[in-house]
């Protein structure tokens, strides 16, 4: 399975992407916004689950390495869980190298796109911290619409965040 747009390609998490899962999920400021640095066992548990690919519908992650075309360097993650509601929960994570330049929009809605069609995946929801400013401008790029803000819901550093909820209701 392989997903491209103009300038990134987007394929599923490989064993030989271990050493750049690793050091995504121990940047601070890939984190910083996100949760707080897991364990190195608590991220080599996370890489396996995403390893093997999920269906959306079957409460498995489908995870997506993030390439640029081109310099074939991984620029990051993308993809989704779904919960016991059912509602694939998207997400994405990026080196900051790559910040500012569109790659995560691009990226995600590339993604969209190709589940809404593979899937029928009629709606997605992400949840972002409150504060994690460029996230939420990604999700609205998107389509994305906050619909609700859960206070001091997560905890990061030992302080307490909102959470915003977002929803985005495809139409086909």
């Amino acid at each position: 399975m392989n997903i491209s747009t103009v300038r990134l390609q987007l394929r599923l998490l490989e064993q030989d992407d271990w050493a750049f899962f690793l050091a995504l999920h121990d940047e601070p400021c890939v984190i910083e916004k996100c949760f707080d640095r897991p364990s190195d066992t608590q991220i080599r548990n996370k890489f396996m689950q995403r390893l093997a690919p999920g269906h959306p519908t079957a409460n498995k992650s489908l995870c997506l390495m993030i390439i640029e075309i081109k310099t074939g360097k991984k620029v990051g993650v993308t993809g989704l869980t779904t919960s016991s509601s059912n509602t694939p929960e998207v997400g994405y994570l990026l080196m900051p190298e790559f910040y500012g330049q569109g790659y995560a929009t691009e990226a995600l809605q590339a993604f969209l796109t190709w589940a809404t069609t593979a899937f029928n995946i009629q709606q997605f929801t992400a949840v972002v911290t409150k504060g994690n400013v460029g996230s939420e401008k990604v999700l609205a790029k998107c389509g994305f619409k906050l619909v609700s803000v859960e206070p001091s819901a997560y905890e990061i550093g030992g302080v307490l965040f909102d959470d915003h909820h977002f929803l985005l209701t495809c139409t086909q």
